[in-house]
Parts: structure tokens; C-alpha cells; sequence
């Protein structure tokens, strides 16, 4: 795992995000309130630049119908092409996974969730702050 010093802290404010590019593939790191993550800039169902999407939040239903809350403001990205959501924390895929089925085969039996898990994840990338530098290891 080699280590490539991105820049100072002090130039990626919370609430923004950075494109780069480390051992040749675009990444894009984002300051969530002062912890870093990255994510590969490829949308996982057809190749979508994910640093030209939009970083929303969840509404989630509250204790009894009709209240609503919006949570984790600015920590889900949505791909520009299709509007798919991922975790900008984990790169997991926002959709319910419990939807999504995959056929199975007579040579071996893989359950469901495994798949999804692998095919709708955004790749991530390790952050950290290094003497107040962003370094990112790949």
C-alpha cells in the first residue's frame, strides 16, 4: 500500500469535496465536519462521474405517521447519470437490498445480500490526516 499526499487540510473545508487523481484513477474526497473519506469517481452501475453529483441527506420516518426527519445532511452522494445513492461513509449503495434479487445457479448458491453487497458498492478510498495534509493510501 503506497501513500500520496493529496494537500493541506486547511484547503478542503467541511461540506466540500475534492477530485483527484491517485495512481491513475480519479478520486473523490469529501470533508464530512472534519473526518475524510473517498470514494473512486465510477458510479458501480454504468460508470458515472460520481463527483458531479449532488450530496443530499435521508428523510426517515419518525415515531408515528407523518413525521418525518431529514438526517445525515450532506452524507449521501447521488450519481448524476441515474440517481443512484450511496453512503458517502461506507460507499454503499442506498437502495434496500431486500429488493433487489439475484437469479441462482445450479453451480453454486451465493445468498443475495452477498451479491448485492459486492455489486452496489461505490470502491472506497482510506483518508487521513497526516500533519495536516489529506493522504490518501491505496
Amino acid at each position: 500500500m503506497a501513500r500520496h499526499v493529496i494537500r493541506p487540510v486547511s484547503e478542503l473545508p467541511p461540506g466540500e469535496r475534492l477530485v483527484t487523481e491517485v495512481a491513475g484513477r480519479k478520486i473523490v474526497i469529501f470533508n464530512l465536519g472534519g473526518e475524510f473519506f473517498g470514494l473512486f469517481n465510477r458510479c458501480p452501475h454504468q460508470g458515472g462521474d460520481l463527483c458531479e453529483g449532488r450530496t443530499i441527506g435521508l428523510l426517515e420516518a419518525g415515531g408515528k405517521p407523518g413525521d418525518y426527519r431529514y438526517t445525515r445532511q450532506g452524507e449521501i452522494l447521488r450519481c448524476p447519470w441515474h440517481g443512484w445513492e450511496f453512503d458517502i461513509r461506507t460507499g454503499k449503495s442506498c437502495s434496500e437490498p431486500n429488493r433487489i434479487h439475484t437469479p441462482a445457479y445450479p453451480v453454486a448458491s451465493v445468498p443475495g445480500a452477498e451479491i448485492v453487497a459486492q455489486q452496489l458498492q461505490a470502491e472506497t478510498v482510506r483518508v487521513s490526516v497526516d500533519r495536516d495534509y489529506i493522504v490518501v493510501d491505496i
